[in-house]
C-alpha cells in the first residue's frame, strides 16, 4: 500500500525530469529519479534534498534494456503514485536518414522503450486496482511528419497514440494519463538552436505544467504553451498535396 505520494521520473537527470522533480519535492512528494547516469542522478538528488528536504531515491536504467523493465519495477519500494517519462533523443535527421543505427536510436528512446517501460507500470496499476497517473513527455513534432524532422516526429507520434490509447482503456478506472507536448524547450539537447521565444518553454514551465495537470487542474493532453495547439491545427489542416511541397 502506498503512505505517501511518490513521483517516479524517468530520465531524471535530464533538464525537464530534474525541474519536475523539483517541483513534486517542494509539494512534499518523494522522489525516485531513474536514468542511465547514476553518478548525474545522484548529483541530483542530493541537490533537490538539500532544497527541499525531500526523501529522493536513485535507480539505473538503460531505456534500451527492454529485457530489465520488469526488475527495474521490482526494485522499487512500491508502486509510485506518479509515473513520468521524459526520456528522449532529438537526434539528428539528416544523419538518421544514412546512419540506421543512429535513427534506431532516435525511435527507441522516443517510442519503443518509453511504451514499453510505461507500459509495465499501467499493468502494474491495473492489476492491484491501484489509483495513480502515468504522464508521458511527447512532442508536438508527432502531430504532422515534416521533412526535417520526421524520424523524431515519427518516434514521438507513435508516443502520443501510445499513450492516448492507454489513456482510452483506463478511462473508466483510477488510472490516468496524461501526455505533456511541450514544444521548444531551451535544455541541454536543442543547446546552440536559434528558438523563438514566443513559442519556446524554459524546463520549469514544463514542470509546472505537469504538476497542474496531475494535482491541480487534471488534464489528459497538455500544451504547454497555448499557441502550439494553434499552430498544430492550422498545420494539420493543410492539404496533403500542399503541404508536401512545403518546408515548414
Amino acid at each position: 500500500m502506498k503512505t505517501t505520494k511518490s513521483l517516479l521520473v524517468l530520465g531524471g537527470s535530464s533538464d525537464i525530469g530534474r525541474a519536475s522533480a523539483l517541483r513534486f519535492a517542494r509539494a512534499g512528494w518523494k522522489i525516485l529519479l531513474a536514468g542511465r547516469d547514476l553518478a548525474a542522478l545522484r548529483r541530483e538528488a542530493a541537490d533537490i534534498a538539500a532544497r527541499t528536504n525531500a526523501e529522493i531515491l536513485t535507480y539505473g536504467i538503460d531505456i534500451f534494456d527492454t529485457g530489465s523493465f520488469e526488475e527495474f519495477a521490482d526494485r522499487l519500494p512500491a508502486l509510485p503514485h506518479t509515473i513520468l517519462c521524459v526520456i528522449g533523443l532529438l537526434g539528428d535527421q539528416a544523419r538518421a536518414e544514412k546512419d540506421i543505427a543512429h535513427e534506431s536510436a532516435i525511435i527507441r528512446s522516443n517510442f519503443e522503450g518509453p511504451a514499453l517501460l510505461l507500459g509495465v507500470f499501467a499493468e502494474r496499476l491495473a492489476a492491484g486496482g491501484e489509483e495513480g497517473t502515468i504522464v508521458g513527455v511527447s512532442s508536438v513534432a508527432g502531430e504532422r511528419g515534416r521533412a526535417t524532422n520526421y524520424v523524431y516526429g515519427a518516434s514521438k507520434a507513435g508516443m502520443t497514440a501510445f499513450l492516448s490509447g492507454l489513456r482510452n482503456r483506463f478511462g473508466k478506472t483510477k488510472i490516468r494519463v496524461v501526455t505533456v507536448k511541450p514544444g521548444f524547450v531551451r535544455t541541454r539537447m536543442t543547446k546552440g538552436m536559434a528558438l523563438p521565444a514566443l513559442l519556446t518553454a524554459e524546463p520549469e514551465q514544463v514542470a509546472e505544467a505537469i504538476y497542474s495537470a496531475v494535482e491541480v487542474h487534471p488534464r489528459d493532453v497538455v500544451y504547454v504553451k497555448s499557441i502550439w495547439l494553434v499552430i498544430m491545427t492550422m498545420i494539420k489542416a493543410i492539404p496533403e498535396r500542399i503541404f508536401k511541397r512545403l518546408r515548414i
